[in-house]
């Protein structure tokens, strides 16, 4: 697939109009965003055939080059591509008023003949074309209704939309288009590191990171004997599941086993969790200097559990000097469920897998700590060797969409 700017159309097969979104607002800075866009249909579209695309006036037009393209697995794709608003799969056709017609009749006719009542809208980029846009719907509708005789004409609130457009270098004729993932093109933001574990939150957080264009590597903390190979299994699983949105990505599993027995040994129960907290923030950012990401994301939620408090998330942050994002910082639970039922993570996340966070959970957790507390109880361990040897012993799981 290319972005060159083809002024000839190929021989007319179905094909896709992907509408831009947020991106059409940058300034000086908009070629980047497009060109980022661009890389990122190329990779997607890849595995479903040879397609020729190319961006104009806002609009990528995709179009197959032979008939072996598998334009329905393309289309799926293509709707998890975010800087995306909306989609519509259409027909090209001669800038002819009879052309469209004959096109409408052919492409949409199933279409018509299901419809109960139609409507015809035109957009004229080309203003060479010499009917304005409300004479083409009227020609164009009032053949439609002869030809079809059952639909009745509704420009208020019809059953079907026949859209024309016509463009630089061609006619297209599309109906009812759907919306796209929206967002930013991954990649578009920088780069940023994403604590990934098995429940709902994080994987949420990710999708909605994502969508903002910054690429994620992920990083799991993996506490084996304590939590099972099935639940390292289940993140690497969560984190396939949200590569077509987040792109090609690294799950970073560390070793998390000898940090939460030596804390069990050598930190006050109450504190248990915070003290992990700093743990894992820590080893988060020495991984993201380590690839040059900029960044960390969690699926954070005030006051969903005792580590997350506002005084308890001062204290874990405390030991980070990079941005920590947190996406889902004010939902509940009910809204972060919604968000994953969309991205297919929901029943994944809810198999009953143990976590590393519910190893050696405290009975009456500090949700109010300070960092003067957790300062004073680190001076009973190394945990800067216990950090650089978990960081050495990471494995990296490559997962693609």
């Amino acid at each position: 697939m290319n972005q060159t700017t083809q002024k000839t159309p190929l021989p007319a097969r179905e094909m896709f109009l992907l509408k831009m979104g947020e991106i059409v607002l940058k300034g000086l800075n908009r070629k980047s965003f497009e060109q980022r866009l661009m890389g990122n249909l190329q990779r997607r579209l890849h595995p479903f055939g040879k397609f020729r695309a190319y961006c104009r006036q806002s609009t990528i037009y995709v179009e197959p080059i032979n008939d072996e393209c598998d334009l329905d697995g393309a289309w799926e794709g293509l709707k998890q591509v975010f800087g995306i608003s909306g989609l519509s799969r259409a027909r090209s056709c001669p800038k002819d008023k009879d052309a469209f017609v004959e096109a409408a009749k052919s492409y949409l006719g199933d279409k018509l003949l299901a419809a109960k009542s139609f409507k015809v809208e035109s957009k004229r980029s080309d203003k060479s074309f010499p009917m304005t846009s409300i004479q083409l719907s009227q020609y164009v509708g009032g053949l439609l209704a002869e030809a079809f005789p059952h639909i009745k004409v509704d420009v208020h609130n019809p059953e079907l939309t026949v859209y024309l457009e016509v463009r630089d270098f061609a006619g297209y004729v599309h109906a009812n288009p759907e919306p796209g993932a929206g967002g930013l093109p991954v990649g578009s933001g920088g780069k940023a590191v994403a604590l990934l574990s098995g429940g709902l939150d994080s994987p949420v957080a990710c999708y909605m990171m994502a969508k903002r264009g910054l690429s994620l590597d992920m990083i799991h903390f993996f506490s084996y004997p304590y939590t099972s190979e099935e639940a390292k299994q289940k993140v690497l699983d969560l984190a396939k599941i949200i590569a077509p949105y987040c792109g090609r990505m690294n799950v970073h599993v560390v070793p998390f086993t000898k940090i939460q027995e030596d804390l069990r040994r050598n930190c006050p129960e109450p504190y248990f969790t915070i003290a992990m907290r700093r743990y894992m923030m820590r080893i988060a950012q020495m991984v993201a200097r380590d690839i040059d990401a900029h960044a960390l994301v969690t699926g954070e939620s005030l006051g969903q559990v005792a580590s997350q408090t506002m005084d308890a998330m001062a204290v874990t942050e405390n030991v980070c000097t990079m941005p920590v994002f947190r996406p889902v910082i004010g939902m509940d639970k009910e809204e972060i469920v919604r968000i994953a039922r969309k991205i297919g993570t929901f029943e994944t996340s809810i198999l009953p897998y143990e976590d590393c966070c519910t190893v050696f959970t405290p009975r009456h957790p500090k949700t109010r700590p300070t960092v003067d507390e957790l300062v004073e109880i680190e001076e009973n361990y190394d945990y800067e060797a216990l950090c650089r040897e978990a960081v050495e012993g990471i494995e990296v799981v490559k997962i693609k969409p």
